[in-house]
């Protein structure tokens, strides 16, 4: 009886685990990815031929172009605007079936590939990208091989589209070999490229360019820089620089390729014109040049213009102030001497002339 009553138990239980299941599978939506332009078919979950049932999207009426045979709905010509959360009920009492997350997409097409080594002799990384949308999740799968063997992929933390591969040996005679194999749920694409170690050494652009006047020189600027910080063996993997400058009044450049000094003084600049100058890096012997690095702006020393001397006096109103009037215990200003003779001819004048008149009368 014991044994009984325990398997009427696993039987119930049994079919409450799959009613439970399910019912779980109605709630939780699947994923359903179509091609663009594409005529799709939605089934509700495993309801029969004969069904009865109705379809929303987003919560909504299914307004896009489409027409119902028994549980499934069927959408022509779709696109984007088709993208989203399907619902199918059932009739007469509108109990949800199943639910479809619908997404449009397109399949990869072939991926573009570069490489380049900015740490040489350390390693080099690639990066890939599409040239036209999927719309859907894409992957990508990476193989490097050099010599028959497979190398180490390490994914670029920072940059979802790049990884990194070191140098299994220096100077090899081999080539290499990546393959980058884009893919999504409606289909993959491949794409292959060989190249030569010393074909993709390329350094980052030199860092802190500066340009400074020298003093009492009207046509030099002085130009310094530092290799770039990613480039890993400067003593053993020497670069050499490019240096370009114009005035900002022409459009073209003059060039100095340098050895591997990080300084150079420009002897030929206009007087008083701003200049532009960037500089470039490349390996002594192998790869190609950088990018240029960002660009500063210097102009040459000028000379500070003398102070302006007039030559014409100018008269300026002399600003009138009283004076307190002096107290008697203070000491009186003396009275100049012109002043003294100029009042003592005032008072005799008169006498002076009256002389002067008789002496004429006596003569005659």
């Amino acid at each position: 009886m014991a044994n009984l009553v325990t398997s009427l138990c696993c039987v119930v239980l049994a079919a409450v685990v799959v009613a439970y299941a399910q019912r779980r599978s109605q709630l939780v939506a699947r994923n359903q990815y179509e091609r663009m332009s594409s005529d799709v078919t939605m089934q509700c979950g495993s309801l029969d031929n004969d069904a009865s049932v109705s379809w929303k999207v987003n919560g909504t009426d299914v307004k896009a172009q489409h027409h119902l045979e028994g549980p499934r709905l069927m959408l022509t010509g779709v696109d984007l605007s088709h993208n989203g959360l399907y619902s199918c009920f059932q009739n007469p009492h509108g109990e949800r079936r199943d639910t479809i997350f619908l997404h449009i997409g397109i399949p990869p097409r072939e991926p573009t590939v570069t490489c380049r080594s900015n740490t040489y002799p350390k390693g080099f990384y690639c990066s890939w990208h599409q040239l036209h949308p999927t719309y859907i999740p894409t992957t990508f799968e990476v193989d490097v091989q050099h010599n028959q063997r497979s190398l180490e992929v390490q994914k670029d933390p920072d940059h979802k589209n790049r990884c990194r591969v070191r140098f299994p040996e220096v100077f090899s005679s081999f080539p290499y070999k990546v393959n980058v194999t884009a893919v999504n749920a409606l289909g993959k694409a491949s794409t292959t490229i060989s190249f030569e170690e010393s074909s993709i050494v390329k350094p980052d652009p030199p860092e802190r360019v500066t340009a400074t006047p020298i003093r009492f020189n009207a046509r030099r600027l002085e130009v310094s820089w530092h290799s770039p910080a990613t480039w890993p063996d400067i003593d053993n993997f020497p670069l050499k620089y490019f240096l370009r400058y114009r005035p900002l009044i022409r459009e073209q450049w003059q060039h100095v390729e340098l050895s591997d000094s990080t300084s150079h003084t420009i002897t030929d600049a206009y007087a008083g014109k701003e200049y532009i100058i960037q500089v470039a890096a490349k390996d002594t012997e192998i790869g190609t040049w950088s990018d240029w690095s960002v660009a500063v702006h210097a102009t040459p020393w000028i000379e500070d213009p003398l102070p302006i001397t007039s030559t014409t006096e100018v008269d300026f109103p002399t600003e009138t102030k009283t004076s307190p009037i002096p107290s008697s215990n203070a000491p009186q200003k003396a009275e100049p001497p012109v002043g003294r003779a100029a009042r003592l001819l005032t008072f005799f004048s008169p006498l002076l002339l009256g002389m002067l008149l008789l002496f004429m009368w006596s003569s005659v």
